[in-house]
């Protein structure tokens, strides 16, 4: 079920990926500055955060540097580089129950414009429990909200395969979906091209390689730049957008 149209998304919307380290928190903070730039107020929730050992900045400090949203909350933190229910349970932390999520992400929608939901890893990693004690993944935040979801995916060889995989499974659940390419080559090869002419039905945005890296007033100039006005932007052809980049 694409969720692709010229209508701006509002509310909560979920920010998982086709696997971890694809770009997702850059992404996020892509939107919300597009969203901020259109005049909207935004929240970004980070339901769990691992591997917190080390006293690094977390996934929302970093969106925080980049796009400064109104609020940005961190619903639990664990210490190992794991995924958030196994993390919690290596450190005999209380796992997050699913309807602790919904309820604060619910609150941050009375207060906001859009509440950018950041996962952790791809969509079906188990992020904590439910009151019946089984897992729960931000597919299942997804459902429970009735919110959207995008699709952070990589640019390369075998993006195609994941990328499929997941809107499937969202498409299983009923909730609609688009996809942004968290890492867009500045010099893109034979198979970036044809990975976007494949991925553009579905596709929301294109976020350079880097972008994360910069300094962050550009960020927030250049973020409308790199979206569709489905998520706040003002990138409205595909092809127009190839030639630039080429």
């Amino acid at each position: 079920m694409s969720a692709r149209s010229d209508t701006a998304w509002a509310g909560p919307v979920l920010v998982t990926g086709t696997d971890t380290e694809v770009g997702k928190t850059v992404v996020t903070a892509a939107i919300a500055a597009a969203a901020q730039a259109a005049g909207l107020r935004v929240a970004v929730v980070k339901p769990g955060q691992t591997g917190t050992a080390g006293g690094e900045p977390g996934d929302v400090d970093a969106v925080n540097r980049l796009a400064a949203p109104l609020t940005g909350r961190t619903l639990a933190s664990f210490p190992d580089p794991l995924a958030p229910l196994a993390a919690a349970r290596v450190a005999d932390l209380p796992p997050l129950e699913l309807y602790t999520a919904v309820d604060a992400v619910r609150e941050e929608a009375d207060k906001h414009d859009l509440v950018l939901v950041e996962g952790a890893g791809g969509l079906l990693v188990p992020m904590g429990l439910r009151p019946s004690g089984e897992p729960w993944t931000m597919a299942d935040l997804a459902v429970s909200l009735g919110a959207p979801a995008v699709v952070v995916a990589r640019a390369g060889l075998g993006t195609l395969n994941h990328t499929a995989l997941t809107l499937e499974a969202l498409d299983r659940r009923a909730v609609p979906a688009g996809v942004v390419i968290g890492a867009w080559p500045a010099s893109p090869e034979l198979v970036h091209w044809t990975n976007l002419t494949d991925l553009v039905p579905n596709l929301l945005g294109a976020v350079p390689a880097g972008a994360g890296a910069i300094d962050p007033g550009v960020f927030r100039r250049s973020a409308p730049g790199w979206l569709t006005p489905a998520l706040h932007g003002v990138l409205d052809d595909w092809r127009v957008w190839a030639e630039e980049s080429s």
